[in-house]
């Protein structure tokens, strides 16, 4: 047993930072499918492109600033003194990927008539790898 628990302490030492990135975003998913499901299922009506946008923007503006400061401590480790430097750039990449989260709502429940919910799935798969990529290079980087 203490094989087992002593490889998988070495794995974790090996690839820290991914596995850190991968708990840390599977949490600000959470937040950010739980703000937009809220919203959907309370006061915004998502077959109307409007208000999908604003569930989406609500769950980004929640997910953005969870993520900022589990990513900063947790993840990345920064030990950057310039906060607000570094938290605009990170809105800022949060921003881009707000965007291509926006665009691929809006072309698979718009456009190709997918259902909502499981669109929104797959998006966050896609936000959360270029999210990391942004994080790395640009944010964080040491």
């Amino acid at each position: 047993m203490s094989f087992f628990i002593e490889k998988a302490a070495s794995l974790y030492r090996k690839h820290k930072e991914i596995i850190n990135y991968l708990i840390v975003g599977g949490l600000t998913t959470v937040v950010s499918l739980a703000v937009y499901y809220g919203c959907v299922l309370t006061f915004l009506d998502p077959e109307r492109p409007v208000q999908l946008q604003a569930a989406n923007i609500l769950s980004w503006i929640a997910a953005v600033t969870f993520a900022y400061f589990t990513n900063r401590k947790y993840v990345f480790e920064s030990k950057n003194t310039n906060r607000l430097k570094e938290a605009a750039a990170f809105y800022a990449s949060r921003l881009t990927t707000l965007f291509v989260d926006m665009a691929c709502m809006f072309l698979m429940v718009t456009v190709m008539g997918l259902n909502d919910k499981i669109a929104k799935l797959i998006v966050q798969v896609i936000v959360t790898v270029a999210n990391y990529v942004l994080s790395k290079f640009l944010v964080f980087r040491k």
